[in-house]
């Protein structure tokens, strides 16, 4: 895809996180060197004693936004960017992350080879979510996953599954994970669902502890959608971790890929799989 200029970038700090304030400054005197401008987040800019501007005018005024965090924060940003179709890339601070993969000290040299080009933007998969809530049609994106479970910990929960409007399965059990490639690392993982190569057009659905043993994770091609709903009992819908609804009993939820893409700034040299060996251990 073609690559925009990048002059003004926008920048979104880890929340409750005001020892970010020395890492801030440095990563802004970086892209200065560069003649880029940097403009923090409001929320961000009060944490660390900065004046800031409004995530919506950020994402209308700027050319990329950067999250300084973990994966987490970028998540958190890119669900709340994607109308905008704006580039976001990841500065971790701390672990390496499977999406925040450029840390402080690797800062200078990655913006030396933005201002010239030379960088690539994955295009990755967000989930769209539509559902009623007091009359009104809401929408809602998940980068990683939707969790479809159960209020109370004390019982099971029943979740009527419809693939592109034909009955398709009942889970019974703890709840089902509906995942982006993107999210198939994290809370699809833990419950045994399959690893999703991050660039790839499809998304998984996997039932948590199921009551059966014969409910098995299911890869979906992406121009799917599933409807959702639990018959006999209210059901809590978590999106990517951080925000929470429930749903009445009957009440559906329609999932599907959302037409348009996250778009990810990276290395030219950024290699999955190499990620993926480090976190999970793997060849160890």
């Amino acid at each position: 895809m073609q690559k925009k200029i990048i002059k003004k970038i926008g920048v979104i700090l880890r929340p409750s996180t005001p020892e970010l304030k020395k890492s801030y400054y440095k990563l802004e005197k970086i892209f200065l060197k560069y003649d880029i401008e940097v403009v923090v987040e409001s929320i961000s800019g009060g944490m660390i004693g900065v004046m800031g501007m409004e995530f919506d005018l950020l994402c209308q005024n700027c050319d990329a936004l950067v999250t300084l965090g973990g994966d987490g924060t970028l998540i958190s940003t890119v669900r709340r960017s994607f109308k905008y179709d704006i580039p976001v890339f990841g500065i971790y601070a701390g672990n390496l992350g499977f999406l925040a993969d450029i840390n402080l000290d690797e800062l200078d040299a990655f913006v030396a080879k933005l201002v010239a080009g030379d960088y690539r933007v994955d295009e990755r998969s967000i989930l769209e979510a539509q559902f009623i809530q007091n009359k009104k049609e809401v929408i809602l994106y998940a980068f990683n996953d939707i969790v479809i479970t159960r209020p109370s910990v004390s019982n099971m929960i029943h979740v009527e599954t419809l693939v592109d409007s034909k009955a398709f399965n009942t889970y019974y059990g703890d709840g089902v994970i509906v995942a982006t490639p993107t999210g198939s690392t994290a809370y699809n993982l833990s419950a045994g669902g399959p690893v999703l190569f991050p660039l790839t057009n499809v998304f998984a659905l996997t039932p948590i502890c199921p009551h059966s043993l014969t409910q098995r994770p299911v890869v979906l091609p992406g121009e799917f959608s599933i409807e959702m709903k639990t018959p006999q009992d209210k059901a809590l819908v978590i999106i990517d971790g951080q925000d929470k609804l429930e749903l009445e009993s009957g009440q559906s939820i329609h999932i599907q890929l959302a037409k348009n893409k996250v778009k990810l700034i990276h290395r030219n040299e950024f290699n999955y799989f190499d990620v993926l060996k480090e976190k999970l251990n793997w060849g160890e």
